[in-house]
């Protein structure tokens, strides 16, 4: 049955509408008119697609390192759910090779089940560098096998991203990779320019949480955000408050464009839970405010939803808010292939909505038309 939904502002991916109707059908948008019919639903608010979220390590209590189930993946997705975020990729931090085939065969499952909200996996590691190895443990970075090829290049996971440091991964490998359809992200890594130009030359085509964790640039050594930054990849940006100061975040998004930075939260399970405290392998997360940290005051992962990173976007960056958005849906969508699926609510995208107040908070939304909340 269609239900058309009438909105007073309506964001279509890339441009805002004043008064636009919405007819969705059988998960799909089907139409987009200036005016209403009979069987109209009436929203208040703006009128979005949906978020887009390429790292989630785990929301509503759950990790998605010690959850590895469908059910797990559900409560991820459900949790984020609430802050806007209709399509992610649950993200295996470093770990052992059993763990990595449990995430890789749960992922399976929850494709083959078509588990809405879940587009595929990210696997952070475990072939980063010591270094910049932030809070991955140490017990698990390892050299790339053939063992772990075969988990990242399986065809049942839906989309497959892979953060690596590139001076520990030969190019040969990120080139396979990239082959075989695999998303190929540089991050936690300590690489030089010649050897990150190197790796996007093989087919690497993104950073993972831009600044953080990786060479930085300076004035004669360009380092992995130097290379970040000029060249055509796109690029995780964490905008927590913590992660990277405001006039970085800003000066990255004037580079790259809005059509080149994703919005990710890098999320650990304490978003949509109501939790202080998370054990992490031999440590702790702690949270503090809405930053998180092991002893010793390493950052670990994030708090953040992709509401709040869209508003610190408009708000606290100055970028307009369809800006904004389309970091948050259309761009990401874009990164995955996904392009003709998500990021804009046009006929034949999926519907995949987010229904906004004044202030950027999440009022409702829809995965393929079905309310989430």
């Amino acid at each position: 049955m269609a239900v058309s939904y009438l909105s007073k502002l309506f964001f279509d991916g890339e441009q805002l509408h004043q008064d636009a109707c919405v007819t969705v059908e059988d998960g799909k948008v089907v139409s987009l008119q200036p005016q209403a019919n009979a069987e109209t639903v009436e929203v208040d608010g703006l009128l979005a697609p949906g978020f887009v979220d390429v790292q989630v390590n785990g929301g509503g209590g759950v990790l998605f390192n010690t959850d590895q189930s469908v059910q797990g993946l559900s409560t991820i997705l459900k949790a984020h759910a609430r802050f806007g975020t209709t399509a992610m990729l649950p993200t295996l931090i470093t770990d052992g090779l059993d763990i990595i085939r449990k995430a890789a065969d749960g992922m399976a499952e929850a494709i083959a089940a078509n588990t809405p909200g879940i587009w595929g996996i990210h696997f952070e590691g475990p072939h980063l560098s010591m270094p910049k190895k932030g809070i991955h443990r140490e017990q698990f970075i390892r050299p790339v096998t053939d063992a772990e090829l075969a988990q990242f290049c399986r065809t049942d996971l839906g989309k497959v991203l892979v953060t690596l440091a590139p001076e520990n991964v030969p190019v040969d490998i990120i080139r396979e990779l990239v082959s075989r359809g695999v998303k190929v992200c540089l991050g936690h890594s300590n690489a030089d320019v010649d050897t990150t130009l190197a790796a996007i030359e093989a087919g690497a085509d993104g950073f993972t949480h831009l600044f953080n964790a990786m060479s930085a640039m300076t004035s004669r050594e360009p380092g992995m955000v130097g290379a970040a930054l000029a060249s055509d990849s796109y690029c995780g940006l964490i905008l927590d408050h913590y992660h990277v100061h405001a006039v970085s975040a800003k000066a990255a998004i004037k580079a790259k464009g809005i059509e080149r930075i994703m919005l990710v939260t890098d999320a650990m399970a304490h978003v949509g839970a109501d939790m202080n405290e998370l054990p992490f392998f031999d440590t702790t997360i702690r949270r503090d405010g809405d930053m998180l940290t092991i002893p010793g005051g390493t950052l670990a992962g994030s708090a953040l939803d992709m509401a709040s990173a869209v508003r610190n976007c408009h708000r606290d960056l100055g970028f307009s808010l369809n800006d904004s958005l389309q970091m948050a849906s259309l761009t990401p969508a874009r990164y995955l292939g996904l392009e003709n699926k998500l990021g804009k609510l046009l006929p034949g995208y999926q519907a995949d909505m987010v229904l906004l107040d004044d202030n950027q908070q999440v009022k409702q939304n829809w995965i393929g038309g079905q309310a989430m909340l």
